[in-house]
C-alpha cells in the first residue's frame, strides 16, 4: 500500500495549501464539507482500488483458472473484507491493533502466509490445461472462492492501516459527519466490488479467452508466483 500512502500524502499537502497551515504538526482534518473534499476522497477512493495487488492477482487468476463465477465470486468475498476494515476502522480497534506491535504481527503473518499458500498452490497444484468453461462446471464450490477474496484482503494489514488513515480525515465530533462516513464507506465497498467484477468479466470474454487460451499455463504460474511475491514482502518489510 505504498503507494496508497503517497497518495493520501498529497491529498493531504492539498488541504494544507487550502488552509495556509503547512507544518510538521499540521493534520489535515478532511470532513468532506466541501465538493473539494469530496472529489479528493472520491479521486483517491479510485486510484487506491484500481492500483494493482494482491487481490487484483487473486481475481485474475480465479477468473483465468475457474471462470467468471469464480472471478466474480473473489470479487464479491474482497467487497465483504472491506465492510470489515471500515467496521473496526469506525470503532477504532484498527488503531488497538497497530499500536500493539505483537496484534500487528500475527495479523501481518497471517496474512503472509495464507497469500504464500494460495500462491504455492496456484503454482503447483492447480490444472491450467482445463478450459475455464469446463472448469467452471464441475461444481465451483462458491464459499471457497467468497472466502479466498475474504480472507486475502481482510488479513491484509497494510489495507486496515490505509482504512484507518482514510477515516481518520472523514470522520469528525460532527454527528451530521457519520452520515457522509457511512456513505463513503459504501462508496468504497461499491467500488471494490464493481472494479473486481469488471476485471473478471473483462479476462473472461470470449474475445480474452481465445487469445489467452494458448498462454494460461505462464499466467497461472505469473499469478502465483505474485501471491507468493506478495506475501513474502508482507512478511519481511517492517
Amino acid at each position: 500500500m505504498n503507494f496508497s500512502h503517497i497518495l493520501l500524502e498529497i491529498v493531504s499537502i492539498i488541504a494544507s495549501v487550502r488552509t495556509h497551515t503547512i507544518g510538521p504538526a499540521f493534520t489535515p482534518q478532511m470532513t468532506m464539507e466541501s465538493p473539494m473534499d469530496l472529489i479528493s476522497m472520491a479521486l483517491l477512493g479510485v486510484l487506491i482500488v484500481i492500483s494493482p495487488g494482491a487481490d487484483f492477482v487473486l481475481v485474475l487468476k480465479n477468473s483465468l483458472n475457474r471462470g467468471r463465477q469464480a472471478g466474480i465470486l473473489t470479487a464479491v468475498g474482497i467487497s465483504l473484507a472491506i465492510c470489515v476494515h471500515i467496521g473496526y476502522s469506525m470503532l477504532g480497534i484498527s488503531y488497538l491493533i497497530s499500536q500493539n506491535e505483537w496484534l500487528y504481527r500475527l495479523v501481518r503473518y497471517a496474512g503472509s502466509a495464507y497469500l504464500i499458500y494460495l500462491g504455492i498452490k496456484s503454482v503447483l497444484f492447480s490444472n491450467p490445461s482445463l478450459d475455464a468453461e469446463a472448469a467452471s462446471e464441475k461444481a465451483i464450490k462458491g464459499y471457497q472462492y467468497l472466502a479466498e477474496g475474504f480472507l486475502c484482503n481482510v488479513l491484509n494489514p497494510k489495507t486496515m492501516l490505509f482504512f484507518l488513515s482514510i477515516f481518520s480525515q472523514v470522520i469528525s465530533p460532527d454527528a451530521s459527519s457519520h452520515q457522509l462516513t457511512v456513505l463513503y464507506g459504501i462508496y468504497m465497498v461499491l467500488l471494490h466490488g464493481l472494479w473486481f467484477c469488471a476485471v473478471a468479466m473483462l479476462f473472461t470474454s470470449d474475445f480474452l479467452q481465445a487469445r489467452l487460451r494458448s498462454v494460461r499455463t505462464v499466467l497461472n504460474k505469473v499469478c502465483g508466483t505474485g501471491l507468493v511475491a506478495f506475501g513474502t514482502l508482507l512478511a519481511i518489510k517492517a
